[in-house]
């Protein structure tokens, strides 16, 4: 971990299909128009990301691994992995940086298993249900804590 590391923006499986995959709840902003917001919001506060996405369970733990190292705050949607994934709380449980997760939907009022997070309890804070506007209400966040 370093203070003045990026910050990381995980992102798991399906995302990489914002703007085709059911518009009605996660709407018709791209990953690529995720990125752009979190960088423009990041460099307002003079700070760099490092953005990525899987649909890897795998590639995702290593990448946490990787930010134990050198980011300054992880910022993850998990997407499905949030309600299955104890490997991956495994992993995040260890970084010992500023931590958020971020849904754009508002999980707590879609099907009942998606409101269980295995990430959730482990997280410094969770935003769900602002669209891509969590992203940037989490680098804000994150930015704060320096």
């Amino acid at each position: 971990m370093t203070a003045d590391g990026p910050i990381f923006v995980l992102n798991g499986p399906n995302l990489n299909l914002l703007g085709q995959r059911q518009p009605e709840v996660y709407g018709s902003a791209t990953l690529d128009d995720v990125v752009e917001l979190c960088r423009t919001t990041a460099a307002k506060a003079g700070r760099d990301i490092d953005a990525r996405q899987s649909n890897h369970e795998g590639e995702l733990i290593d990448w946490v691994h990787e930010a134990r190292l050198s980011a300054s705050a992880v910022i993850i949607n998990p997407g499905g992995f949030t309600h299955t994934s104890v490997a991956l709380r495994d992993a995040l449980v260890t970084l010992e940086v500023p931590l958020v997760e971020v849904h754009i939907s508002n999980v707590h009022a879609r099907e009942e298993f998606r409101r269980h997070s295995y990430v959730s309890g482990i997280a410094s804070g969770v935003i769900a249900g602002l669209g891509i506007q969590g992203y940037r209400a989490a680098i804000d966040f994150v930015c704060a804590q320096d």
